[in-house]
């Protein structure tokens, strides 16, 4: 036997949020990095909707927020002048319960989701470095270093969450193509004069990026951008150097300056996010430019996804199989995003033609012109928050009812708030409208939960169809989405995939 269940390489976001996922679920695992400790500086700020959806699902949704600060608007300015503020509460109102993008630094949420992981008895092994692993019949046989001390683990699945550099991805062998943004990057916390800025504040200017968004409740600003390319070539670059820029493009004046580093940024996909019994997540199989905040969530993203499927198969409530939707579900959406955000980052930054567009055309006029509809506002919303995650080709979709789709996230309905059962760890039953005899009588056979909820507008206007059966997977997702309520549809996708519902 296994001496534990997972090993799961990299205690960052990622790999934290997979862990506490299956600590949960009673799953034996092991979590290592090889630093010394906790980060004590990161990049990643913005948590989306989606994100704190499936914190919610953990119960630990208000507890991030409460960490965090709530950006509801964000600030479009163009050659240093404002030229649109897009209010993101306003967008998302309806869609879900956290109609915001939140402001967390990454050092403050992995210390938060790590003290949650210590509250369910896992502590991170902190400079424990993986070296090597090979598969055997029936599990994984790793080699770790801590101390100078070599040692042998032997897990049944690995899950590399081991960043950019993964030692995973690389002894599997996987590629990563993609490349390099010939600009420099600079980040910085600096406290700026006058009242504290709660909101986002972007400058389009061409080669000019810059950003600027809250990053703690004791006043601090986060600053991002590209370095002037006249000093992107000086290994001694100081804030001093660029501040006269900076402070232009954003229109403030730094007042204290609590540290300055400088980065390049990659865009890059690996070729396969699994081999067998290892997995890759978060930046280990995909990073990309900063465009949207979007690159920890997708990490989590990951974590969430993989961690229910692990679980199951490891609780014999699944069928093994089910592990193969993980790589097409998450590989689609890490190439969609690493697409789009490209776009949109070289259209920020471009100095062409499609640039200058972007910038003096399309920001300024079509924006506002879709924010003039409740279509255009809830596109926008849905795209940045992630709520839109869709896996319509997975293994384990089936079926459309309205204008659900299996593979779909359930959309929210506000005035029962049919996400508060979902708790990440099993399947549920959910029809808006009556439940057939029939229907209830094949979900108890099966020991599945129901949750009925009385039509209402709102789920119409969700796209929910009245009396359909939506049987939601642990992650929130549709799996089976039946208007007819036909309990031999329901039996037959359990056979299909294992599927075992009830609690022992």
């Amino acid at each position: 036997m296994p001496e534990t269940d997972v090993l799961i390489a990299g205690a960052g976001p990622t790999g934290l949020v997979l862990a506490l996922s299956l600590a949960r679920q009673g799953i034996r695992l092991r979590i290592v990095d090889k630093a010394p400790g906790p980060g004590t500086a990161s990049r990643a700020m913005v948590v989306q909707a989606r994100t704190l959806e499936l914190y919610r699902q953990f119960g630990i949704a208000e507890e991030v927020v409460q960490a965090g600060i709530p950006v509801e608007a964000a600030h479009l300015r163009e050659a240093g002048r404002e030229v649109m503020r897009i209010p993101l509460r306003e967008m998302g109102t309806g869609l879900s319960p956290y109609p915001f993008a939140l402001s967390l630094p990454q050092d403050d949420h992995e210390r938060l989701l790590e003290a949650l992981l210590r509250d369910q008895g896992v502590a991170v092994e902190w400079g424990t470095e993986l070296l090597d692993f090979r598969e055997e019949a029936g599990g994984i046989r790793a080699t770790l270093r801590r101390d100078g001390t070599e040692a042998t683990c032997a897990a049944a699945f690995l899950a590399g969450c081991d960043g950019a550099h993964s030692r995973v991805r690389e002894t599997l062998g996987l590629g990563f193509p993609g490349g390099t943004y010939a600009q420099l990057f600079y980040v910085t916390d600096a406290r700026v004069e006058g009242p504290f800025r709660e909101d986002l504040f972007v400058n389009l200017q061409a080669r000019g990026l810059a950003l600027m968004l809250p990053v703690r409740s004791r006043g601090v600003n986060r600053l991002i951008g590209i370095v002037p390319e006249a000093l992107s070539g000086r290994h001694d670059l100081r804030f001093e150097d660029i501040r006269p820029e900076v402070e232009a493009l954003l229109g403030v004046r730094v007042a204290e300056l609590n540290w300055f580093s400088t980065y390049h940024v990659h865009h890059r996909v690996a070729e396969r996010f699994r081999a067998g019994r290892a997995f890759i997540a978060g930046d280990a199989g995909h990073i990309h430019s900063p465009a949207g905040g979007q690159g920890m969530n997708t990490g989590i993203g990951d974590a969430v996804n993989l961690a229910w499927k692990l679980a199951a198969v490891l609780r014999g409530r699944a069928a093994p199989a089910i592990l193969d939707s993980y790589e097409p579900e998450r590989i689609a959406f890490a190439r969609t995003l690493v697409a789009t955000t490209d776009r949109a980052f070289r259209g920020m930054v471009g100095g062409g033609l499609g640039g200058q567009v972007m910038r003096s055309w399309l920001v300024p006029h079509l924006l506002p012109l879709l924010a003039g509809f409740t279509a255009g506002r809830h596109l926008f919303f849905r795209t940045l928050s992630q709520t839109r995650v869709a896996y319509h080709d997975s293994p384990l979709g089936e079926g459309r009812a309205g204008d659900v789709a299996a593979g779909d996230r359930q959309p929210w309905v506000a005035d029962c708030d049919n996400h508060a059962p979902l708790d990440g760890r099993g399947w549920r039953l959910q029809v808006h409208g009556a439940v057939s005899p029939a229907l209830a009588g094949a979900a108890g056979r099966l020991g599945l939960p129901v949750d009925a909820y009385a039509w209402s507008r709102d789920a119409e206007a969700a796209g929910l169809a009245e009396d359909a059966a939506y049987l939601l997977r642990p992650d929130g997702h549709v799996g089976l989405a039946d208007p007819a309520q036909d309990p031999a549809r329901l039996e037959a996708y359990a056979r299909r995939h294992g599927l075992a519902f009830a609690e022992d």
